[in-house]
């Protein structure tokens, strides 16, 4: 297995992967995403490219350092390039993710949680961790496919939520503090509940609340 990006460094501290971070190209071709994840000067990279056809390249070797996640955290938690695996899936940003991607990327996902010990609950997108200054994988990803498959989570609505309720149910979830109450509200529904809009309401708690006792989906 080749690892063509030179865009790496070793993981800071001796920290090991406990999250795998889900972006998506934002760029018109998988191959010009390819060709920017591997050049020196840009300095960026992942672990893993899917392309739309499924073809699936290890870009840097998970025991290191890709550099995908930029500025944010996660639980509290900074340094996410330290302590993730990047995957990065080529799309535009302006259509679904066709089905040879996802069952590539469902395969993937099996493969790196069982090598690191990684559960559903560390499965997030680049705008969980980055609200406000990302939005990849956005709204057209399925998140919802992945929890039912064990490899992301997806709440239980909690009846009797309310507004009120939705922002510290977010925190807890693991949404950054040190950003406006307005971008942990759209990173949110980006995640869960897509094209919704307005002031957070009592839907959007139910689903943060049920987050503390995800759904469990029979396989």
């Amino acid at each position: 297995m080749s690892f063509p990006s030179p865009n790496f460094t070793e993981r800071r501290g001796g920290l090991r992967p406990e999250f795998i971070v889900i972006h998506y190209t934002g760029m018109a071709s998988c191959a010009a995403a390819r060709e920017r994840l591997c050049l020196p000067e840009a300095e960026v990279s992942a672990h893993w490219l899917i392309s739309e056809s499924g073809a699936t390249e290890a870009l840097v070797a998970e025991e290191m350092r890709a550099w995908h996640a930029g500025a944010g955290s996660w639980r509290g938690l900074s340094d996410m390039n330290s302590r993730s695996i990047g995957i990065e899936l080529a799309n535009p940003a302006t259509h679904p993710f066709p089905e040879p991607q996802m069952a590539a990327l469902e395969d993937l996902l099996r493969g790196i949680m069982t090598r690191w010990q990684i559960g559903p609950e560390g499965v997030i997108g680049h705008s969980d961790m980055a609200p406000g200054r990302k939005i990849d994988p956005g709204p057209r990803f399925d998140w919802l496919r992945l929890a039912r498959q064990g490899l992301a989570l997806w709440p239980t609505p909690v009846a009797g939520a309310s507004a009120a309720d939705f922002d510290a149910a977010a925190l807890a979830f693991g949404y950054p503090a040190d950003v406006p109450a307005e971008d942990r509200l759209a990173a949110f529904r980006l995640r869960f509940r897509p094209w919704a809009t307005g002031p957070a309401d009592e839907t959007d708690a139910a689903l943060a609340l049920g987050l503390q006792r995800p759904a469990s989906f029979s396989t």
